[in-house]
């Protein structure tokens, strides 16, 4: 490495974003869009990796659980017809797998929710963005969201970036996330480590979640549409 590529002290952005957003009291688990989609090898969004994804997710899971703390799902639905799929579903024609009636079951979870556990459904990468996710956070108590799912450069980016535009400090665990390349998984986890989450390893994640955490100022409520 030359002396003009070598990195700079802080990471890829330099020393002004070298910040740590750290840990709460109270995280919650969300696992965003973890469906057979991304997991299967014919899935019509296929990801590298995912194998690996869902079992560090399942650890996360059991971890969450074992320390009261909430685990929310998402998944993305669409009416038969898209018309509430906006210019997203225009932009990316595959959507239409999550459509109402698709054939093949995409949108199925990879793993199983519990009974307990909060699916949110959405239809635009953020999971905050059109759902009530952050209300059903702040009601629990939640200042910590641990992310897991896919794709890194999508859906778990622009969740990562609105956590934190809403208050919450955004946790997403390296190994288990995934992208369609290693440099994309890479390069998306190093941006949003220097500018809007940390980026943590699944050691990390596990220790916090399996901590009981500070108990929740009121009972959690759904998230507007299904348990």
């Amino acid at each position: 490495m030359t002396s003009h590529e070598k990195e700079e002290p802080g990471g890829p952005h330099g020393s002004a974003f070298s910040g740590r957003v750290g840990w709460g009291r109270r995280p919650a688990l969300l696992v965003i869009d973890l469906v057979r989609a991304y997991t299967e090898p014919d899935g019509p969004f296929a990801l590298r990796g995912a194998g690996t994804v869902v079992e560090t997710t399942a650890a996360l899971v059991e971890a969450a659980r074992s320390g009261g703390h909430p685990v929310l799902w998402t998944a993305v639905r669409y009416a038969a017809d898209l018309s509430d799929g906006g210019l997203f579903v225009r932009k990316v024609p595959a959507l239409r797998a999550f459509a109402a009636g698709a054939d093949g079951g995409w949108g199925e979870q990879a793993l199983v929710p519990g009974h307990a556990d909060v699916i949110v459904s959405k239809h635009y990468a953020s999971a905050f963005f059109g759902t009530s996710l952050a209300s059903t956070l702040y009601t629990a108590g939640v200042d910590t969201l641990v992310i897991a799912g896919v794709s890194t450069s999508g859906c778990v980016r622009a969740t990562a970036m609105d956590a934190l535009n809403h208050g919450f400090r955004p946790q997403v665990v390296r190994e288990a996330c995934a992208d369609r390349t290693p440099a994309l998984h890479e390069n998306n986890l190093a941006d949003l480590d220097a500018k809007y989450a940390d980026v943590v390893g699944t050691a990390e994640a596990l220790r916090h979640l399996g901590r009981p955490g500070a108990a929740a100022s009121r009972t959690p409520v759904e998230a507007g549409v299904e348990r």
